[in-house]
């Protein structure tokens, strides 16, 4: 009997070792901190991360208050409007990253609206056309950069095939990063090809945001569709998938029913499809 309790009792203390290598020495997990993603419509979301609220991508004008990608000569975008009011959507903004400067992520109303003296990081391809909009405190991103707490890394991606990239212009994705919050890694407008899949497998994010609209200009791609939105899943099967940038725009033809439907065919359950105006809070 007391062979068997010592026994029991050096198996207890080699668990209690690895619980605390695992877990800490308090012997629970060290939970991450809460964010907050709140899905404005398209790819603009408000993000509250250790301690900033993030504005990406503010295109932020009425419906139908720019041109069609589809149709020429007609003002068909955004088809939809706001959730609710411009002031709603910029009130407490920090700092505002861009992944590019196309209508559909920086629209006029947003270079008439933001405050032009809010931190705004961009990417280096960007520089003439932010300055040329008045803003006044423009962080130009080559590589990363710390604001509080926080790092920001831009990383790289394609927005469309060869035959139509040059005309696209570069895009960026950037990956958020602070001391116990979940890593964010925002995709940007790009296509799933193996920087994308790098990138995942480099910064191991516990959050990815990706533009999954399936977007189609000259007849070509230039967006994740809902098989890409799944594979990522599947690639980072830890994190979270919030899948964005649909039913907002007409040359997107991706939308949020499309993605649960193959999601659950393939079973994957870790995509969200935030509606406009909804707040996902995750750690």
């Amino acid at each position: 009997m007391e062979k068997l309790s010592s026994k029991i009792s050096k198996v207890s203390s080699v668990l209690m070792i690895v619980a605390m290598m695992i877990f800490g020495v308090n012997g629970y997990a060290k939970s991450k901190k809460e964010v907050t993603i709140q899905h404005i419509r398209n790819a603009t979301l408000k993000i509250d991360y250790a301690g900033k609220s993030i504005l990406l991508d503010p295109m932020l004008g009425k419906k139908h208050s720019f041109m069609s990608f589809v149709e020429q000569n007609k003002n068909l975008n955004p088809t939809v409007d706001l959730p609710f009011s411009v002031d709603k959507v910029t009130k407490g903004t920090d700092l505002i990253l861009l992944t590019h400067t196309h209508l559909d992520h920086f629209d006029q109303k947003a270079k008439d609206f933001l405050d032009k003296n809010i931190p705004i990081y961009i990417q280096p391809f960007d520089k003439d056309l932010v300055e040329k909009s008045k803003f006044k405190n423009i962080h130009v991103l080559n590589s990363s950069t710390k604001v509080g707490n926080m790092e920001i890394i831009r990383t790289t991606g394609v927005h469309g095939p060869e035959s139509i990239n040059e005309m696209l212009g570069k895009v960026s994705g950037f990956v958020l990063k602070a001391k116990n919050y979940p890593t964010i890694y925002i995709v940007g407008d790009c296509l799933l090809d193996d920087v994308i899949r790098h990138n995942i497998e480099t910064y191991k994010p516990d959050v990815v945001v990706t533009n999954s609209g399936g977007a189609v200009f000259m007849n070509e791609t230039i967006l994740m569709g809902a098989q890409e939105t799944v594979d990522v899943a599947k690639m980072a099967p830890e994190a979270t998938v919030v899948a964005t940038h649909m039913e907002s725009l007409d040359h997107c033809k991706v939308t949020r029913k499309q993605i649960r439907q193959l999601a659950k065919k393939e079973h994957v359950s870790n995509i969200l499809t935030p509606k406009n105006g909804e707040t996902l809070k995750l750690r």
